[in-house]
């Protein structure tokens, strides 16, 4: 009952302060001694696996794999989500690697893994959405327990993991259908102590390309994003891609396993320096260009690439091969990502674009 109140009163807007104060203190005065996300406690200097269950309900329940390394000293506590979209596989790949290698002796603070958020997707390949319920995870937070699987899966890492962190980090990787250069995303929350603790931790991370994004909205009712949904508890926040039509490619399992050794030493969590990009790309306002009709899409483009104002990003054809409509950059600005096998449905997205940041 209590979480079901505290959901509620989260929508509501009503005393968010006062529960995230009351969560932030419990998760640091456990740390160092014993650390529990839900049914899973890490005492202090030791990891433990398992899965935070998701009963069935409207439909099918489900299960999440999560490792707690607690570190032998007090410190802050880390939450990395891997597979809110269980297509992207190279973060996936990252947590499994550094739950192998990181040694809870050597840690201060605490870590949270999430190893798949979404393993409906995962299980069954699917891209953006669940093929339970039909719903993206990434568009349905703070979630709701008596929901739909997507959605009960939501208030779970809510509840669980992102209200016990101080920092955290939606890992993606370019869906199965996207070719993309790998960048992160930085929100802009026009709170500068939280923006500034943001944007370090993005500097930290070590990808060479960085998009801010200024569409916040203070409402919870808009939290619906991984990253939103930390933010609108204080929490510092942002989200990567590394990754590319389900690649496994260890170029782009080391980009994100490097981001997450990057971001313990920069936390304080690890002793070292992290390893910055010695040179940064920053764009923003990220345009994603969406598909008039169903049909077949023949890029013209690759990730990275510059496009002018009005460029050609590809083609949209009917299912016999025939054009429907030249699809085109609405700015001058670099490719992102870009659909870069057939099938498309109306809606979907076709590309994202994202201007130079300074440049008109």
């Amino acid at each position: 009952m209590a979480e079901v109140e505290y959901v509620l009163r989260i929508r509501n807007g009503v005393l968010v302060a006062f529960l995230t104060v009351a969560l932030s203190i419990s998760a640091t005065a456990e740390n160092g001694v014993a650390f529990t996300v839900g049914s899973l406690t890490a005492a202090s200097g030791a990891a433990t696996s398992g899965y935070l269950e998701v009963p069935a309900g409207v439909d099918e329940g489900t299960r999440i794999p999560v490792t707690v390394i607690n570190g032998a000293a007090t410190g802050p506590v880390l939450a990395l989500i891997a597979g809110t979209h269980g297509y992207e596989y190279p973060p996936i790949l990252a947590l499994q690697r550094v739950r192998r290698e990181l040694d809870p002796a050597a840690l201060t603070g605490t870590l949270i893994l999430v190893h798949v958020a979404n393993m409906p997707s995962f299980l069954g390949r699917t891209i953006y959405y669940s093929p339970v319920d039909g719903k993206n995870l990434n568009r349905v937070f703070p979630g709701n327990p008596e929901g739909t699987v997507s959605e009960r899966i939501a208030h779970a890492i809510f509840t669980e993991v992102i209200s016990a962190a101080d920092y955290v980090v939606d890992m993606h990787g370019g869906d199965g259908n996207e070719a993309l250069r790998p960048y992160l995303y930085l929100t802009v929350t026009g709170q500068p102590e939280l923006d500034e603790r943001s944007r370090a931790m993005g500097l930290a991370f070590g990808l060479d390309t960085i998009v801010t994004q200024t569409e916040w909205s203070d409402d919870p009712a808009a939290h619906v994003y991984t990253e939103w949904a930390a933010l609108g508890l204080g929490k510092a926040a942002m989200t990567t891609e590394t990754g590319s039509l389900g690649s496994t490619s260890e170029e782009l399992v080391g980009l994100a396993e490097r981001g997450v050794w990057n971001l313990l030493r920069h936390l304080g969590m690890l002793e070292g320096e992290p390893s910055p990009a010695p040179a940064i790309v920053w764009l923003e306002e990220g345009q994603v260009i969406r598909s008039p009709a169903i049909g077949v899409f023949k890029p013209a483009v690759e990730p990275g690439f510059f496009v002018a104002d009005g460029g050609l990003l590809g083609t949209l054809l009917d299912l016999f091969g025939d054009p429907i409509q030249a699809i085109e950059a609405p700015f001058a600005g670099v490719v992102n990502y870009v659909i870069a096998t057939p099938p498309v449905s109306e809606g979907e997205p076709l590309a994202m674009v994202s201007r130079v940041a300074g440049k008109d």
